[in-house]
């Protein structure tokens, strides 16, 4: 079981330092846009991949909303299993703006290159988009063909039966035998976030429903969830993967916040 880090903060002009921060960090894995790897360019990717010495666990995909952002991902599935990744995390289209039927054929084409390519697809459920809600979830999973999970702690926080304690054991139970990768993600939900998670499942919400539902998200062990019982429920679900610490809104002292994330990390497994 290795611990990576994400590259959300960094730009594509800034990749490298997020891998010189992850290695300085002694991170074992690295996540990293599908975007970001097009702007900084494929070889200089793999470059730093060597240099840092860390794998690569997951290239997450740009938003699938169309099909020729489907098509895109599956294009560049074989880069993904050159690049030596486990994983190409497809991420949903928003809410409300197509049916099943359709968001099930765009994730089948991103989903039978990847497997074509040796690497494994899967659905990163998230706020604001078709796939928010266990519901939901189960019925990707079960509808097209090689999907697996991308289990988020934060993401799963606001549609779990325990909600609003800060407990997602009961996603990771339920998806035992779906989760193949895992984002641990903390959140600090303030004043009216239930009202702001509400308004981001209704069609149109307002951008400021969207800015404060993301502006919860925060570093690990500054929100509320319970990390050493999300830990001992991965344990007893058998779960050995490769998990990422995905943080978001930290853009000033990068190498600070990737530095108090491992030791937090570091801290649990010491517990």
């Amino acid at each position: 079981m290795g611990v990576g880090y994400t590259t959300i903060m960094y730009d594509a002009a800034e990749l490298e330092n997020g891998f010189g921060d992850a290695s300085a960090c002694r991170y074992d894995g690295i996540e990293i846009g599908l975007g970001k790897i097009e702007t900084a360019g494929v070889e200089n990717v793999s470059d730093w991949l060597q240099e840092y010495d860390l794998e690569l666990y997951c290239v997450m995909s740009n938003w699938i909303e169309s099909e020729s952002a489907a098509n895109h991902a599956a294009d560049q599935a074989e880069m993904v299993a050159d690049l030596g990744a486990d994983f190409l995390g497809l991420l949903p289209p928003q809410r409300h703006r197509h049916d099943d039927e359709t968001v099930e054929s765009w994730l089948t084409t991103a989903s039978e290159a990847a497997a074509d390519a040796g690497v494994t697809p899967l659905l990163h459920h998230h706020g604001a988009t078709h796939v928010e809600r266990g519901d939901e979830i189960r019925h990707f999973i079960d509808a097209v063909d090689d999907l697996k999970l991308l289990f988020d702690t934060a993401h799963w926080y606001p549609y779990s039966e325990n909600y609003p304690d800060g407990d997602v054991t009961d996603g990771i139970e339920r998806f035992a035998d779906d989760i193949k990768y895992v984002h641990h993600k903390d959140i600090s939900p303030g004043t009216g976030f239930t009202e702001n998670r509400d308004a981001l499942s209704e069609p149109k919400p307002h951008l400021d429903n969207v800015i404060n539902y993301f502006r919860s998200f925060t570093d690990l062990g500054k929100g509320i969830l319970d990390f050493a019982g999300s830990l001992d429920a991965l344990e007893e679900a058998d779960y050995d993967g490769n998990r990422t610490i995905e943080i978001e809104n930290q853009v000033d002292k990068l190498l600070v916040h990737a530095l108090e994330n491992r030791e937090y990390w570091e801290s649990l497994q010491d517990a």
